[in-house]
């Protein structure tokens, strides 16, 4: 039972995204990019998109920006940037998350592997028996 209509509800939060997006301080996000050595500011800044997220067991806001290279900035509730990140970071939470996909998928192959010659294992050892 719906207590109220979600395109409200995803109306709002986008309200809500664009109000934080407005009052974001552009000064603290340049010391942070500078801080990491990433680029200076001079260049364009595009809004791309916000959301709400789950970071590190709390609710945050995260702002997509561009600026002739992606940028994500994670803060929280309070106003504290969680976290940010480039694609001149060594590995992007994104691409972490395609390789930790890749290395699940080739352990579960390796796992299925051993399972399989475990249980060949088995049956040859039940045969060798029905023959004695």
């Amino acid at each position: 039972m719906k207590l109220t209509d979600p395109q409200s509800i995803q109306e709002s939060e986008r309200e809500l995204i664009d109000t934080i997006n407005a009052e974001i301080d552009w000064d603290v996000i340049k010391l942070l990019l500078m801080e990491k050595q990433v680029l200076n500011l001079k260049n364009q800044v595009d809004y791309k998109s916000g959301d709400l997220v789950v970071y590190d067991n709390q609710i945050a806001y995260k702002l997509d920006f561009e600026i002739k290279l992606p940028m994500s900035v994670i803060f929280s509730r309070q106003g504290e940037c969680l976290n940010i990140s480039t694609c001149h970071d060594d590995e992007t939470p994104e691409k972490k998350q395609l390789h930790d996909m890749a290395d699940l998928k080739e352990k579960s192959s390796e796992k299925v592997e051993q399972l399989a010659s475990n249980i060949a294992n088995m049956i040859s050892e039940i045969n060798r028996n029905d023959a004695v």
